[in-house]
């Protein structure tokens, strides 16, 4: 899945530091992203803090891999870059280049962007907050405190034999077959998360809820917790249309999918394919 970049490791504790020459920086233009791009070897890379020294920023610290610190630059004018050779692409469109360490840090650094350009202002008294010096922390005078955003959520495989439930979403961008997804609310255990969601999305009850494995997701700010889960009765769908755009069950055998690699729902759905759970 995209946080799988072994042998590499990613190191998320933060540290008060400034970039040093080799240090790799992340600069976002909106929701776009200047790398080097090499479409003949389909590889990419990102910028030196050394190739960057006339660029005007404010350099945040956001995380390392192995041994290479990685730093957010924040700039008031996201005009074109025109440092060596850099090039802005889409995120999705860096799904198509290697090496996949490089895709990880890319999504996890617009988390943090996102993060720091949601929280500029403190949320109680309106003021500027800071950068802690400690830990990754936003501060106010007020004595406000705001760390990063995870928010819980489920994907549920739900089983029926040699059947599995495929839904797509409804007015959403996102238009392949899904499973069942949705957001842990206040007071909910995640395996509640997953009856609720299964049962308001398509009416179903389910049973022998089985943890499969979990994924941080940064476009939603979400640590997705994935279950598989038998029907419990009939197999009726009754479909909330505000969700969902439709839900079906699929044979096994008619499943046609392939691994990319990126997400917890479509290792799911290929794990169920191959039988192997």
């Amino acid at each position: 899945m995209l946080q799988d970049i072994f042998p590499h490791t990613f190191h998320n504790e933060y540290v008060n530091a400034e970039p040093e020459p080799e240090s790799r920086i992340v600069i976002f233009d909106k929701n776009h992203i200047w790398m080097h791009l090499d479409p003949d070897k389909k590889e990419a890379s990102f910028p030196m803090y050394a190739e960057l020294k006339k660029l005007k920023a404010e350099y945040r610290y956001l995380f390392a891999i192995d041994k290479t610190r990685f730093f957010l630059a924040m700039r008031e004018d996201e005009s074109p870059i025109s440092a060596g050779g850099l090039q802005s692409t889409s995120i999705r469109d860096l799904y198509r280049y290697e090496p996949a360490y490089v895709k990880f840090a890319s999504v996890m650094a617009l988390q943090l962007r996102n993060w720091y350009e949601n929280n500029r202002f403190c949320g109680k008294c309106g003021e500027k907050m800071t950068q802690d010096d400690h830990e990754r922390m936003l501060k106010c005078d007020c004595g406000n405190m705001v760390y990063p955003k995870i928010t819980p959520a489920i994907i549920a495989a739900v089983r029926n034999g040699s059947k599995i439930l495929l839904t797509r979403y409804a007015d959403r961008e996102y238009k392949r077959y899904a499973l069942i997804a949705g957001f842990s609310e206040v007071g909910e255990t995640i395996e509640d998360t997953v009856r609720r969601e299964i049962m308001e999305e398509v009416g179903l009850k389910v049973r022998n809820l089985r943890f499969y494995k979990s994924q941080p997701w940064p476009f939603s700010d979400s640590l997705l917790m994935g279950f598989f889960c038998d029907l419990d009765g009939p197999e009726d769908i009754r479909l909330d249309r505000n969700e969902l755009s439709e839900a079906r069950w699929i044979d096994r055998e008619d499943l046609d999918i392939e691994f990319d690699g990126i997400s917890l729902t479509n290792e799911m759905i290929i794990r169920f394919k191959e039988n192997d759970l």
